[in-house]
């Protein structure tokens, strides 16, 4: 099967992350080997090189994935990011012999499909992302989270859980987190549409 092309570089947890995103795409994809990214100053420096036209972040959707990304979120600069972010689903990667702490599967434990939907925005000819490509499509605000119900209001951290989990992401996320993974991911009108099946 040919391999996709990556618009931009994509930074991931560790080497078996690599070696599953290197056998579908082409480009730069980068491992910060967990948590040592933390001391390794050689590291940040070429991750800080390399974000200068725009860099996505793919890490693990457990805490210690969402350690590493605030890590990445605060050495580089904010607005050169993207981020992508893998479902939740419960598992065990086949070359582990148990499961991890979190219980959940990594990046190299996703399955192809799911990988191809995640970074289908930053590919060649293959996604749409106003964001990177400079579409003019409508883009959902806070204002729309906040008539939406989706911020503010009581049941709002629900109603996002379930908007989340409707696109197939961590249902745990920031509202602003969320309002930015969106506007990669889907339209303003997918986003309505998702909106009203998860009122009704």
């Amino acid at each position: 099967m040919e391999k996709k092309k990556l618009k931009l570089p994509v930074i991931v947890e560790g080497k078996y992350d690599k070696i599953t995103l290197s056998s579908i795409y082409e480009g730069v994809i980068i491992s910060v080997g967990g948590f040592s990214v933390f001391n390794s100053k050689e590291k940040q420096a070429l991750l800080k090189k390399i974000s200068a036209n725009g860099i996505v972040i793919l890490t693990d959707s457990d805490g210690g994935g969402r350690q590493i990304r605030s890590f990445l979120l605060g050495i580089l600069p904010k607005e050169k990011i993207y981020n992508a972010y893998i479902p939740k689903i419960e598992g065990k990667e086949k070359r582990k012999e148990k499961a991890s702490r979190s219980g959940l599967l990594g990046v190299e434990g996703m399955d192809r499909n799911i990988l191809e939907r995640v970074l289908a925005p930053f590919v060649e000819d293959g996604g749409r992302c106003a964001l990177i490509d400079g579409k003019t499509s409508k883009m959902i605000t806070k204002v729309d989270f906040f008539e939406d119900g989706l911020s503010g209001g009581e049941n709002a951290s629900e109603l996002r859980g379930r908007l989340a989990e409707r696109f197939e992401l961590p249902s745990d996320m920031t509202a602003n987190a969320l309002l930015e993974a969106l506007n990669i991911i889907s339209t303003f009108d997918e986003y309505k549409k998702a909106v009203e099946e998860i009122r009704s």
